[in-house]
């Protein structure tokens, strides 16, 4: 290994997370989740539970955490790349056992389980920009320190599979951020930064919300989920312009979520727009009182 190489792994304020004590907190039989592996490095843990699915080499429950990720994926074939041991990287497989239709819910689901296991481990104001992103406030500015990637994998028995990525920033310096509109939690000055207790709190969390989803059979409403998403939204009430598949724009005010978790959009004339697929960007500041704190 090279001296820049070693130094990746080396770093003291990034130590590495504890495969064994996080395999023994969460998974059977005292934790929620069926399987946790972690890799010093891959590729894309999406990419890679998804290809164990398809060959049936993985349970639903199966949870792949990554140190460090060279070719990570966002929505719209964005690339999602950081440091070594400097973010939250992880993929889980899923069989939710809802109709399918309701599979839509699932990034909200996880971005509301994100955003709350960050506001109470990490002790930092999270907001969530629909439909799968993670926001926080640095230096005044609203910054995407997470999003959520969700994809159908279909399998050899023929049930379809879902796997669920998440992404978080966590110790990003100001030099390291891949894009301007990125955060970190450090860089938000968040009091909690070590990433074992944000994993496990995202984890539990994350299995928590499942469940009682799954118990409602799907029903965002009474599965808590859209109240919940609605509540921490900062997309919602603000002007904002979707930018659609294809190169249409949809610009108007935000405000609601339809009973598939599309997006509402009123736009000038009065007509409401209901988008499944778009790229939102807000065109005023953050309403006060937004968010999970």
């Amino acid at each position: 290994m090279t001296p820049s190489a070693a130094g990746r792994w080396t770093d003291l304020d990034r130590p590495p997370l504890n495969a064994g004590a996080l395999r023994r907190a969460l998974t059977a039989p005292t934790g929620p989740w069926a399987a946790l592996e972690v890799l010093e490095s891959t590729g894309s843990t999406n990419a890679d539970l998804a290809e164990r699915a398809r060959a049936g080499t993985a349970v639903p429950g199966t949870v792949l955490i990554a140190e460090e990720q060279t070719g990570g994926r966002g929505r719209l074939g964005r690339s999602w790349n950081a440091p070594a041991r400097s973010g939250l990287f992880l993929s889980v497989l899923l069989s939710p056992r809802v109709p399918g239709e309701r599979w839509g819910w699932l990034p909200l689901l996880a971005g509301v389980a994100a955003a709350e296991a960050l506001a109470r481990t990490g002790g930092i104001d999270t907001a969530l920009k629909w439909p799968n992103d993670l926001l926080i406030t640095v230096e005044g500015g609203e910054r995407k320190v997470g999003g959520i990637l969700a994809e159908r994998v279909p399998t050899p028995s023929g049930e379809p599979m879902a796997v669920l990525g998440i992404g978080i920033n966590v110790s990003l310096r100001a030099d390291e951020l891949p894009v301007p509109g990125a955060g970190s939690l450090v860089l938000a000055g968040a009091p909690g930064t070590d990433r074992d207790p944000l994993l496990r709190a995202v984890l539990r969390n994350l299995a928590d919300r499942l469940r009682r989803w799954e118990e409602a059979g799907g029903d965002p409403v009474t599965g808590g989920i859209s109240g919940a998403y609605t509540a921490g939204c900062a997309t919602l009430d603000r002007e904002v312009r979707a930018e659609l598949p294809g190169g249409e724009e949809v610009i108007g005010r935000a405000i609601a979520l339809d009973g598939d978790g599309r997006l509402v959009i009123r736009t000038g004339d009065g007509v409401r727009r209901a988008v499944s697929a778009a790229d939102v960007v807000h065109l005023r500041a953050r309403p006060t009182g937004t968010g999970h704190g």
